[in-house]
Parts: C-alpha cells; structure tokens; sequence
C-alpha cells in the first residue's frame, strides 16, 4: 500500500517499522509544511497520523479504510523538526477496527493524539498493482 501513497512520498514519509496492528513513520518539517505563524500545519501531522493509522490496519489481502478519525494537538513544532507517528491497535471487532496514534518530536514530547476508526471493505488489495503492473 505505501509504496503506491503518492501522497507520503510528495511529503517525504519514512516507514520506521511496520508489523500488523503497529506502525512508525516519520516526517521532517520543511518550509512548504509551516502555517502563517511558522508553524508546522495541522494538516499535515494529521497526514503523518493518518498514514501511520492506514498502515497499522491494513495487516492481510483485504483493502482497510478510514471510518472516521480525529486528532488533539498538544504542542507546536518548527521547520527543521522530526515528528514521528506511531500507531498501535486498540480493538477490532468483526470489519471496525480501532487504533491509536501518538505522534512526537524528536525530543519525545507528544505534539499529537489522533484515534482512528477502521472499516475493512471486501475488496481484496491486488498485488500486481501493488508491483506497478
């Protein structure tokens, strides 16, 4: 799946580890990622959260999705930084899931706190596309 994410490459997402129901990705900050006050933009530490999330919950050949997520931001982060997002399973019950995603800086301090809601679909991820072909 991350290999096809145009998205977390064109923001230059790194994959620290990734096993089913875990999963560490992280982000440096550049200047095009800060807000009018220079800092970095919520959207994308919830971009850095959420593909964390997508990766923890997609652990088999079935295609998962967001149902729903939200994020607490906690502290604010500069260009330069390194955030780190790491997503863990809470719960799955039947096709809803439930995950949770701390995301911090390079000294360990908690910028953010962002919940997930999985649904696994019935479309099955098709691994030839997944190999460019």
């Amino acid at each position: 799946m991350i290999r096809n994410d145009r998205a977390a490459a064109a923001l230059g997402l790194r994959v620290v580890s990734d096993e089913p129901g875990k999963a560490v990705v992280s982000m440096r900050v550049r200047d095009d990622m800060l807000n009018g006050f220079a800092i970095t933009h919520g959207g994308f530490v919830f971009a850095l959260a959420d593909t964390a999330f997508a990766m923890a919950c997609n652990e088999d050949e079935r295609v998962t999705v967001a149902a729903g997520a939200d994020i607490t931001f906690f502290k604010s982060t500069v260009e330069g930084q390194t955030l780190t997002a790491t997503a863990v399973r809470r719960a799955v019950s039947g096709r809803n899931g439930l995950y949770d995603v701390t995301v911090s800086d390079e000294t360990g301090d908690v910028v953010a706190e962002f919940r997930g809601r999985s649904l696994t679909t019935n479309r099955l991820f098709d691994a030839k596309e997944d190999a460019g072909g």
